[in-house]
């Protein structure tokens, strides 16, 4: 619950909070001639640093329709732009930043989410634990009753989103970043602190393109990973099983179980 509490605000779209500072998504550490996904690109004096978002796609990008026409604001200059905007939920410049980040966010979250599910059923088949349902945790006895783990939780996330708040308003703001002598610390980056702490092998550095492939894989597994809990939900409530339980039965059986047997009592 808490959980859902904190990933709410991630929802709130800023022109109702404050307003926002630039915030350096457009800039490129270098010029890039394009950054065509899936083509071979040249780069022109890309400078060492922490790149952000690449220069807009030109109009024959990769969209979700072929043939079809992007909006005027989809440009292709944020990650995983394919142009998809029919309810024009964007065409704000200040509210496509909010949801730029909202959904960053929460594809990472449900990310984690999945890994907490897949991995725990893959455990107890193994036998390392015992009576695991992802669907039933909250039934479960823990260490603390379930009022003092809310709270506990409900302190932690929000402080932790609070920080995060701060620094989409003021980027740069709560950097950890040690400060050393004779060493450049990365510009900020809303999104993508970098960094020793969140970079320590600097995958984020280099030339825009690279990166830009890098963040587009990030929101598509994101994105296919919000879709993936939603199908674990409905999959508990329809066949009490769990995924991997739910997949095994449709290999042995495809025909019968699938999607359409939540509507019949074949299952």
């Amino acid at each position: 619950m808490a959980l859902a509490i904190t990933s709410a605000l991630s929802t709130i779209p800023s022109r109702f909070l404050i307003e926002y500072k630039e915030v350096p998504w457009k800039f490129c550490p270098g010029k890039v001639k394009s950054c065509m996904l899936g083509r071979r690109t040249t780069s022109l004096n890309a400078t060492k640093g922490v790149s952000s978002v690449c220069e807009p796609l030109p109009p024959d990008r990769p969209l979700w329709f072929p043939g079809s026409s992007p909006p005027e604001w989809l440009d292709g200059s944020l990650p995983g732009d394919f142009g998809f905007d029919p309810l024009g939920l964007g065409s704000d410049p200040e509210l496509l930043k909010w949801f730029a980040q909202a959904e960053l966010m929460h594809g990472r979250w449900a990310m984690l989410a999945v890994s907490g599910i897949l991995i725990p059923e893959w455990l107890e088949r193994l036998g390392f634990i015992e009576n695991f349902s992802w669907f039933e945790a909250g039934e479960r006895e823990y260490f603390a009753d379930p009022t003092t783990l809310f709270v506990v939780q409900l302190a932690l996330m929000g402080w932790v989103e609070g920080r995060r708040w701060a620094d989409i308003i003021n980027p740069g703001s709560v950097d950890i970043e040690p400060k050393l002598p004779h060493k450049k610390n990365p510009k900020p980056d809303v999104g993508y602190p970098g960094g020793l702490w969140f970079d320590p092998m600097m995958w984020g550095r280099g030339s825009p393109e690279p990166v830009m492939v890098l963040r587009t894989k990030e929101i598509k597994n994101g994105r296919l990973a919000m879709l993936a809990f939603v199908g674990f939900l409905f999959q508990a409530i329809y066949t009490g099983k769990d995924p991997i339980e739910n997949l095994m039965a449709h290999i042995a059986d495809p025909g019968h179980c699938n999607i359409f047997s939540a509507f019949t009592s074949q299952y």
